[in-house]
């Protein structure tokens, strides 16, 4: 139960506090330390691809260290530990305020709506309409729920399999190795090849799982057939999963122009409609703290 006990206090944590101020916040502090490698390299491939391997495992060991460190004097301490790390590695009530206030603000200001939706999606919002703003959101939530809750929590239902201080030092490295890949895998970017390609792999599992969990929170059960028609436009390998489930499920068009569509035949979601995205991402990730909860408590009684 002690595993379960940390999955418990990440989602207390996340309903009342929602995330730490960026100064106290690891993840915050990993990135800058990270921005040091967006420079010119003499091999950027071979560069990037070398820091994304010893990085996150970097941040992996010391979260095992600590944790198991605060197991020694107490267990509870230990799960204390480890709920904080889990709590800080994932994030959901942030994300869905964040996709609440841009598509409040395309009602009333497009131009701060523009302007707030960097927070949640890197592309150029200057001439996106109102409805394209909110597909924006609405995107960015679904790919979130996979990369910001449901990765983390996977990997430390695996982890925890061993113990509590390697399932909070899983699910850092799955954080550590996605914000290795937001900061720097970009197009452009040879440094960046290699996040880019280890946060592929690392996600394939998560973003599948997430389409799934969107589905089932909406009531869709065929949301994921039906998003399996649109995923190839997209040019991630993981990101197009949830989104398409969240834009079948919802029966809106999301896209990002001149790169994709998704249920090209839509119309582009509502401020109603993204209000119901954003209870549907709500509900999914609830689920994926119960399953992940579930999951290792089972493995701990069996």
């Amino acid at each position: 139960m002690l595993s379960a006990g940390a999955v418990g206090l990440a989602l207390a944590l996340d309903a009342t506090v929602a995330e730490p101020p960026d100064t106290l916040h690891p993840v915050a502090w990993f990135g800058r330390a990270v921005a040091w490698l967006d420079r010119d390299w003499a091999a950027p491939r071979l560069a990037g691809l070398s820091c994304a391997l010893a990085l996150p495992l970097t941040a992996g060991t010391l979260v095992w260290a600590g944790v198991t460190a605060a197991t020694a004097l107490d267990s509870l301490v230990g799960v204390l530990a480890a709920g904080l790390v889990l709590f800080v590695t994932t994030s959901l009530r942030r994300l869905l305020s964040a996709v609440r206030t841009v598509s409040e603000a395309t009602e009333r200001d497009l131009g701060a709506a523009r302007e707030d939706l960097r927070a949640l999606a890197g592309r150029d919002a200057s001439t996106l309409s109102g409805g394209q703003v909110r597909s924006a959101a609405v995107e960015s939530a679904a790919e979130n729920l996979a990369d910001g809750l449901v990765a983390p929590l996977v990997a430390f239902a695996l982890g925890a399999q061993l113990s509590p201080a390697v399932g909070a030092a899983a699910a850092a490295w799955v954080k550590a190795v996605n914000t290795m890949d937001s900061m720097l895998g970009y197009r452009g970017r040879p440094v960046g090849w290699g996040p880019a390609r280890l946060d592929d792999a690392v996600m394939w599992v998560p973003a599948r799982v997430s389409a799934l969990l969107l589905a089932v929170a909406a009531g869709a059960p065929t949301a994921t057939r039906r998003a399996s028609r649109w995923v190839a436009s997209v040019p991630s390998p993981n990101s197009g999963w949830p989104m398409g489930a969240l834009a079948a499920a919802l029966g809106v068009r999301l896209e990002k122009p001149e790169r994709y569509v998704l249920n090209a035949d839509a119309e582009l979601p509502t401020v109603a409609d993204t209000r119901t995205a954003v209870r549907t991402v709500a509900l999914a990730g609830i689920l994926a703290y119960a399953l992940t909860a579930a999951l290792v408590v089972l493995l701990e009684v069996r």
